[in-house]
């Protein structure tokens, strides 16, 4: 192949990859707007019960059917992309932040603290993570607020060793030297120069558990220790219809597809993100 035909082709192979970006992207927007608008989307009320209603089949009217309370499972899943949603991601938000800041103080501080630090997130990362946030969710009870504190508690040490490593990295670089000595103090360093040469491993890291997180919760909701009912979560509902999948599947299809389609999206826009922000990938690209 000679190297007019070979640069065509990659060419091509980035401009794909540029399309497959934003096109993702595009979707990462849309699911975001179904679940700002999720109550103005809905067709019927999501919790209106009509027991004369019950586990009917999906129809014009009722295009996924209805649950065993009449009520319309089509509402209710555009309801549960709220709840699963933003619930999904102000976990990935809360575990970032904490994992941050820890992985931060310890690299730039180093010494004992530094050792401390890491012993800890060496006890978390002993134990088998889904089990150790089934006891903390089991002991904290049920609900969505507790099962996204019991996955912070499980999280939040991948990004701490990624930021650590990352902060240990920097803090040797020639331009803070520099800066030091121009009178620049720590906070500065770090908030005007640390963090944002940080964050592209952070975010892309983020980015690819949105995912993971999202199942994790669900999981959580679906063993009773999420999302409680009659809360419109994609977990609790499937849930609350497993019991009837032999009699009306329908109950459980709407949630399952909502779960994965919308883990689908944001692992793909994860990797297309990754592939975006990641030099070395840049680099085979453009060789």
């Amino acid at each position: 192949m000679s190297r007019t035909t070979r640069g065509h082709v990659k060419g091509a192979a980035r401009a794909r990859a540029r399309v497959a970006f934003w096109v993702l992207l595009g979707l990462v927007v849309a699911l975001l707007a179904v679940a700002a608008f999720a109550r103005q989307l809905c067709p019927y009320d999501p919790y209106a019960q009509d027991l004369r209603a019950s586990l009917l089949a999906p129809s014009a009217a009722h295009p996924l059917g209805t649950d065993r309370y009449g009520r319309d499972l089509l509402s209710r899943v555009i309801l549960g992309a709220q709840s699963s949603i933003f619930s999904t991601l102000a976990l990935v938000a809360l575990v970032m932040a904490i994992g941050t800041a820890v992985g931060v103080v310890a690299g730039w501080r180093g010494g004992w603290l530094d050792a401390l630090l890491m012993r800890v997130s060496d006890v978390f990362l002993a134990f088998p993570g889904l089990v150790f946030a089934l006891a903390v969710a089991g002991v904290l009870g049920g609900g969505i607020q507790n099962a996204v504190i019991a996955l912070v508690a499980i999280s939040w040490p991948k990004y701490a060793r990624i930021a650590r490593s990352q902060t240990l990295a920097q803090r040797a670089a020639p331009y803070l030297q520099a800066e030091r000595m121009a009178g620049c103090g720590t906070a500065a360093l770090l908030v005007r120069h640390v963090l944002p040469n940080i964050a592209g491993p952070i975010v892309v890291t983020a980015a690819l558990d949105v995912g993971t997180m999202m199942m994790e919760l669900a999981g959580l909701s679906y063993l009773g220790l999420g999302a409680q009912p009659p809360m419109a979560e994609w977990g609790s509902m499937m849930s609350d219809g497993r019991s009837m999948l032999q009699l009306a599947p329908w109950v459980v299809v709407g949630p399952g597809a909502g779960i994965f389609v919308t883990v689908a999206i944001f692992n793909l826009f994860g990797d297309a993100l990754r592939d975006r922000m990641d030099p070395a990938t840049q680099r085979r690209a453009a060789a």
